[in-house]
Formats: C-alpha cells, structure tokens, sequence
C-alpha cells in the first residue's frame, strides 16, 4: 500500500467521522441522529480497518524479509561446501 494511496484512504474515514459530526449539529431529528450513527460508525470502522491492513502488511513485508536473509544465508552457505575438488593426476597402471 502506497503512501499516497494509505493517506486517501485515512483521509476518508477522517473524513466521514467529520461528517457526521456536523451531521449531529446541523440536522435535527431522528434524520440527523441516524446519519450521525452511521457516518460515524463508517468512519471508525473503517479507520479501524485500514490499521488491521497496516498491521498485517507490516507482517507480511518482515516475513518476506526474513524469508529472503534465509535463503541468502542458505545459498552463502551451500556455495561454500561446494569447493571445487583440486584436479588429481591419473593413476600410473602397475
């Protein structure tokens, strides 16, 4: 997740918190009281959301990270027990 794309998307649920806060001081009645509830629980859930993303992304990029030192680790060291063998003479017959 791009930085650009990860701040549109905070920026939103901010966003449709803020509404719903002018919501509750603009709109009277059980109108405003029910898109105050769901702006508000859109924007929060949603904010709550996109950190589970952050978190499991997060997660993901160390596991990838681990999994490549491995395998570099792996192959420094299959490629040091494969020494080439010195060439020996052929044996004499006899």
């Amino acid at each position: 997740m791009g930085p650009r794309w990860r701040i549109v998307a905070f920026g939103t649920a901010a966003a449709l918190v803020v509404a719903g806060g002018i919501c509750a001081a603009l709109v009277s009645g059980v109108t405003g009281e029910v898109l105050t509830i769901a702006l508000m629980s859109a924007g929060l859930a949603g904010g709550v959301l996109l950190l589970f993303l952050e978190i499991g992304l997060e997660e993901e990029r160390d596991l990838a990270d681990e999994e490549r030192q491995r395998r570099n680790r792996d192959s420094r060291a299959l490629s040091l027990r494969r020494r080439p063998r010195l060439r020996q003479r052929p044996r004499r017959p006899g």
